[in-house]
């Protein structure tokens, strides 16, 4: 699988960087920072309290050390950038992305008709196009719109949405006869009716999405942001009490200091990499070529324990394959093999063409051998459901089984008894019958095998291993789909499936507290969709299906739902590890500074000192540092993702309390130490 190069975008891109640093002090507008980050903004008012003490130093005598203040004030400030530039990096990619979509629209010009009859057009801005119009893309034309095909056939190059470089094939009818502005058409031409206004196409969307203009807080972001903001208000109350237990007690600290505890206490870890960690999720997915309409439904797939796909194109190959011909009773293998050949030679679709080829090489049969100058075609009807060919004196019909049957039984003829049996055969395998019929007389069956997609099975397994219930959604009989789920591998199957019964499986499952994901790429699978908790729709499906769905694959690959899923795991472990990580960092700052601050008025704090650190102003901005700088460590953390691997909740959990929370108490002790030691020896303070 593919990916478009300009969409990697590495954290050490030196562009990136510098213009991460510009954007991280454009975010310091504390209007802007209450909004998006209240435990940060606490951090900045800090800040400005600390940078006024530090100016009134300047002129006015202070108890503290100006350098000391000085010292703070900086750290403070660094704080907050630095909280400000992960968000920025992970924003800044998005952009870049955005950068290299854009240039897929420009200069694009569009050949606009007045109607679909006609030939004669007039070249237009893109802008000028409405829903409704109906435009001419000829060989070496861009798509100036999102449409759907509604006459003609063409190679479209899409390889600057979606990075494949092998061309796709849209034509009008059947699910996909959607096109995206910006691709190229490579041969041919086709008539297209566009289905999206002036800056409302899909790639309009997707640069909006990633760069970040319409990303929201997801409900687990908001909850996460008024858990953060009620620790700020809690250590609000205690930092206030300690001043005056202090007071009480008769001993002075300043307030300052106070206001320096506050700030290493409150989770300004979490708070500094919670908006990062969400953006990079979306960008996560879009470097495997999927667009996340939004960040919620990048969460939903971390949740799923309900995933239902389509039979065809997903589970399957998507096309038929003649394998094998099965003559009833009294008639010559070879004389159905010829019967079916003569009716597929003008039957230009896979399974026509699979019939041809297994007659030339199973049964060394010739096309040449037939002179089919003066034959008459007859086309399949999606009415009859048959198409054939009058050959001499012959009259060829293949077919569905029971159309044909049709044909026989109004001719007057005998059905063989053992079509039947035939049918059923060839039905149990998994595979779909295709009755031929000469002169009203059926000669038996082909077996159409859908082939199963190499490698799916083991898909499904993995699945399984993270909880996951797969369902294969399919139109076929009962027999067909009970074989080729028992092939493939899944956990359930839904036959003869209609768009209602789709929604009433969904919906089902919901009920129950499951979360369900869809995978479409057909207008009939829109309303199922809209109703799945994720909705994967094929950037080659229906505008119906794209628009339906939260999540669109540039790829139309849909086994990436696999992607989907470990990724949406993999963005909810990493918000739940940094956050141990980051609440378990308090635990080491308590022993770091509360002894410190206390023990010369009490003497017996000096037993919780274990750190030993010089005094309480290296102990204050020892703290102060190592808050700053374990942001810009965990930065490429949040930006990755913590590696996910299929194991139960429990395992997860003790994972995440051995490494994140215990590694997150050890890790401030060692680095507060390391930092009171570089401080003392520097002489920073004294």
């Amino acid at each position: 699988m593919s990916k478009h190069p300009k969409l990697k975008q590495s954290i050490l891109n030196k562009e990136l960087l510098l213009t991460a640093i510009k954007d991280s002090f454009k975010k310091l507008s504390p209007i802007a920072l209450f909004k998006s980050n209240p435990v940060m903004f606490a951090v900045e008012t800090i800040c400005f309290f600390s940078t006024g003490v530090l100016i009134a130093g300047l002129f006015v005598s202070q108890k503290e050390s100006t350098g000391f203040v000085l010292q703070i004030t900086i750290w403070l400030w660094f704080t907050v950038l630095f909280a400000n530039f992960s968000e920025a990096v992970a924003e800044g990619k998005g952009k870049a992305q955005a950068e290299s979509l854009k240039k897929a629209k420009s200069n694009i010009k569009a050949k606009l008709l007045k109607a679909q009859n006609e030939t004669k057009y007039v070249m237009v801005e893109p802008s000028k196009l409405g829903i409704g119009s109906i435009v001419l893309a000829e060989t070496g034309d861009f798509i100036p719109a999102d449409g759907d095909v509604i006459e003609g056939m063409a190679s479209i190059d899409e390889s600057a949405i979606t990075g494949e470089s092998e061309p796709a094939i849209r034509e009008s009818g059947g699910d996909r006869c959607a096109v995206t502005a910006g691709t190229r058409v490579i041969s041919d031409w086709v008539k297209i009716k566009i289905t999206s206004g002036p800056g409302e196409s899909f790639i309009d969307k997707m640069i909006k999405l990633v760069e970040g203009a319409q990303r929201k807080k997801t409900p687990n972001e908001l909850a996460l942001n008024i858990l953060l903001f009620g620790f700020t208000l809690i250590f609000i109350v205690v930092c206030c009490a300690v001043e005056g237990f202090a007071y009480f007690t008769g001993f002075n600290i300043p307030v300052l200091f106070i206001m320096a505890l506050f700030i290493t206490l409150i989770p300004t870890t979490i708070a500094g990499l919670l908006s990062a960690i969400g953006i990079s999720g979306m960008d996560r997915l879009l470097q495997a070529n999927i667009l996340a309409k939004s960040g919620r439904a990048v969460e939903a797939a971390g949740d799923i324990d309900t995933l239902l796909l389509d039979k065809t194109g997903t589970i399957t190959i998507g096309n038929r394959f003649a394998s094998e011909f099965v003559p009833v009773k009294g008639v010559e293998v070879k004389t159905l093999a010829e019967a079916s050949l003569l009716s597929s030679l003008s039957d230009e679709t896979p399974e026509g063409r699979s019939i041809v080829s297994l007659a030339i090489e199973k049964h060394n049969l010739k096309k040449e051998a037939y002179n089919i100058t003066d034959a008459e075609f007859i086309p399949f009807s999606a009415y009859t459901r048959i198409s054939g060919i009058n050959y001499k004196d012959s009259e060829i019909r293949k077919g569905a089984v029971e159309s044909i049957k049709s044909l026989a039984k109004n001719a007057g003829v005998e059905i063989p008894s053992d079509l039947d049996t035939i049918v059923k055969e060839i039905s149990m395998k998994g595979g779909t019958p295709l009755a031929v019929l000469k002169n009203n007389k059926p000669l038996g069956a082909i077996y159409l095998k859908d082939v199963i997609k190499p490698g799916i099975r083991d898909r499904f397994t993995e699945l399984r291993k993270m909880g996951i219930k797969t369902v294969m959604i399919t139109g076929d009989n009962e027999l067909t789909a009970a074989a080729i789920a028992a092939e493939a591998g899944v956990d359930d199957y839904v036959s003869q499936a209609t768009p209602e019964q789709k929604l009433e499986y969904i919906r089902k499952e919901q009920f129950e507290g499951k979360m369900v994901a869809m995978c479409g790429d057909g207008t009939n699978d829109a309303p199922a969709l809209a109703q799945s908790d994720v909705g994967v729709a094929m950037a080659t499906g229906t505008t119906a299906a794209r628009e339906a769905g939260n999540m669109v694959d540039l790829d139309s690959d849909p086994t990436k739902l696999i992607e989907v899923v470990k990724i949406g795991k993999q963005l909810l472990i990493t918000r739940g590890s940094l956050t141990t990580f980051s609440i378990t960092n308090d635990l080491a700052k308590y022993f770091a500074i509360i002894p410190a601050l206390f023990a010369a008025s009490y003497p017996g704090l000096q037993a919780l000192n274990i750190m030993h650190l010089h005094s309480p102003q290296s102990a204050i901005l020892s703290a102060i540092i190592f808050n700053a700088l374990i942001i810009v460590f965990l930065i490429p953390m949040a930006l990755k993702g913590v590696k996910y691997k299929p194991i139960t909740a429990a395992a997860a959990l003790r994972k995440n309390l051995l490494i994140y929370g215990v590694g997150g108490i050890i890790v401030p002790f060692a680095g507060v130490k390391l930092i009171d030691l570089i401080i003392c020896f520097t002489g920073l303070v004294s």
